[in-house]
């Protein structure tokens, strides 16, 4: 390569290797004889854990925690070392993922439907943004500067939101949905923590927005994925389970930006796969009583990779066909892929089609249902698979699985057609009380007054 030529590790410089079936399996066969077992993430010097920096910095009087409070009724989880993790399971302030209220609308709605059966206090606020990380990943355009800007501004909004209701700061925690902004937002903690410089320049951006506690950077205790909330709720979520699944063969694709970034940080459980990988969306699915099957390449990435799926797509599909979708179904026969982040399950779910033009598959479609852990535990609970659940939105078919799960999706899709002719005249359901749809920030307009200006009725 040139000297003035820049190794991306992208686009035109791949190459394909030729390598025979053979060979391939034994250039990858180190992950299922080290990565199998935790001992690669926890066989090395003890790592630190930032909230020890974080309490102390507090103690100093640089940076106000927002803590997980007895009234959030938290549950405590195990992390990768043995640490305890704080979950709060109570007044959750969502903050929504980008990706799917543009691509998977059934996975917030599942996820709020869920909380709603089971009279959990939530906030669904308007006053948020993207966390921007995908900018950051996908095009490098971004920085450290403005991710940790975004961060903290997000977060203080969920502090602070509470107060448009005459309830105290801190009310609301934040539960994040996507796993991007999960990884990223628990990086980029890491950094304020350890860097007075960046903590001194954000304080000046947050300074003008008004987005400082007491002159101070509000930094939160945990930062928590929703994923987690579903995994401490396991057994309250499957003791309203209708639908019986043991029939089902499930797998499961942890994702790269919620177990792999910071994964001091994740939840490892004992009493799934004997502790040894990540615990959340198995654990749901084990207390659901599907069959969770192991499959070879359950580490690898989906494919997506941010750049990939920008710059070389083809490598995004190939790498999501030939990795994971052809393994699962050939090696463990699934009928449905669980996971838990925005980008995996698109690339998953989207790609399947690339199949067909691959002649080495001899006119096998390899089709599968991708879908998250809470919407399939939504689905076992009962939630409809067309209002709800939505799955006329994913590129996989999902009859099969309806079937097996025994859900008659022909009468479910005809009454879902006849609720769309009723959301044409203008009467749409929803699924909480309109006035749960609010804001704390500057654009809140109180109850009285938004029934006075007609926006909603007495």
């Amino acid at each position: 390569m040139a000297n003035d030529e820049r190794f991306t590790g992208h686009g035109s410089e791949w190459r394909d290797s030729k390598l025979s079936d053979a060979d391939a399996a034994k250039a990858t066969s180190w992950v299922e004889a080290k990565i199998d077992k935790r001992s690669m993430l926890t066989n090395k010097d003890r790592v630190h854990d930032i909230r020890d920096v974080m309490w102390q910095l507090e103690k100093e009087g640089e940076i106000k925690v927002h803590r997980v409070g007895d009234q959030h009724a938290p549950r405590m989880a195990k992390t990768l070392y043995g640490w305890d993790k704080k979950i709060p399971t109570r007044q959750l302030w969502h903050h929504k993922s980008c990706g799917q209220c543009g691509n998977i609308p059934g996975y917030p709605t599942s996820l709020l439907w869920m909380m709603n059966e089971m009279d959990i206090p939530y906030l669904d606020e308007t006053d948020q943004t993207s966390c921007t990380a995908w900018n950051y990943h996908g095009s490098g355009i971004g920085n450290i500067e403005s991710l940790a800007a975004v961060f903290l501004r997000n977060f203080h909004q969920a502090y602070v939101s509470a107060k448009a209701e005459g309830l105290p700061e801190g009310y609301y925690y934040p539960l994040v949905h996507c796993g991007t902004s999960f990884g990223n937002y628990k990086e980029v903690r890491e950094y304020l923590m350890l860097s007075a410089e960046l903590r001194d320049r954000v304080k000046k951006i947050l300074g003008k927005l008004n987005r400082l506690v007491d002159g101070k950077l509000l930094i939160p205790e945990e930062i928590i994925h929703y994923s987690e909330w579903v995994h401490v709720m396991r057994e309250d979520i499957a003791a309203r389970q209708t639908i019986d699944v043991s029939n089902i063969r499930s797998t499961i694709h942890p994702a790269c930006h919620v177990y792999k970034m910071v994964p001091q940080d994740v939840i490892y459980d004992d009493d799934v796969l004997d502790g040894n990988r990540v615990a959340v969306s198995t654990g749901i699915m084990q207390s659901l009583g599907t069959q969770v099957i192991d499959y070879s390449t359950w580490y690898d990435c989906c494919g997506f990779g941010f750049r990939h799926i920008i710059s070389e797509r083809e490598f995004t599909r190939s790498f999501a066909i030939d990795r994971k979708i052809k393994v699962v179904i050939d090696e463990a026969k699934s009928d449905v892929m669980i996971g838990h982040d925005t980008g995996c399950i698109t690339t998953l779910d989207k790609n399947q089609w690339i199949a067909k033009a691959d002649d080495r598959n001899e006119g096998k479609n390899y089709e599968i249902p991708v879908i998250s852990d809470i919407q399939f535990a939504a689905l076992a609970c009962g939630a409809d698979p067309f209002k709800i659940v939505q799955s006329h939105w994913h590129a996989s078919p999902f009859e099969n699985l309806f079937e097996k799960m025994g859900i008659n999706w022909e009468e479910k899709k005809a009454d879902f057609e006849l609720y769309l002719k009723q959301v044409e005249a203008g009467n749409p359901e929803n699924l909480y009380d309109p006035r749960r749809r609010i804001t704390g920030g500057p654009g809140y307009i109180n109850v009285e007054e938004r029934k006075k200006l007609g926006m909603i009725s007495s």
